[in-house]
């Protein structure tokens, strides 16, 4: 009779596993040890810079608004100065481009001249110096001083 040998297996069963996931260095000689992470620092790190990336995205919004809020008010500043202007008194037909000064009268009424302050010298037949302007081509007035 044949005597079966029986099979012994030289890798140690105490330095494997058939799960290699759970083995603390990488299943093989030159391979990777895939570890798992932990869920709350990925999500964390994640969060982390989603908020860095928005609140930049945030500030830039921030100033483009300040920069429109600031360009509405000079619009509006604008008109509010057209109007008086265009209420004022003018002897003459304002030309575009050119420049014009605005005065108040004693009674409260605004008039529109060719003559700047310093011209009058110590004559001059108003009240206050308003500001000097010039008439822009969509007719609306823009304050030089």
């Amino acid at each position: 009779m044949e005597e079966k040998k029986v099979f012994e297996d030289p890798i140690d069963k105490d330095k494997t596993t058939s799960r290699p996931g759970i083995l603390p260095q990488a299943p093989k000689v030159g391979e990777i040890k895939i570890a798992p992470t932990q869920k709350g620092q990925i999500q964390g790190r994640a969060i982390a810079a989603m908020e860095e990336q928005t609140d930049i995205e945030l500030a830039q919004i921030q100033k483009q608004v300040e920069l429109l809020v600031a360009q509405a008010k000079k619009i509006q500043e604008r008109v509010e100065i057209s109007r008086t202007i265009h209420n004022a008194e003018m002897g003459f037909q304002p030309k575009v481009g050119r420049e014009y000064h605005l005065y108040q009268k004693e009674n409260g009424e605004y008039v529109l001249s060719i003559i700047a302050p310093q011209e009058w010298k110590d004559n001059m037949p108003y009240n206050n110096f308003i500001a000097s302007v010039r008439l822009l081509a969509d007719h609306t007035w823009e304050v030089l001083d």
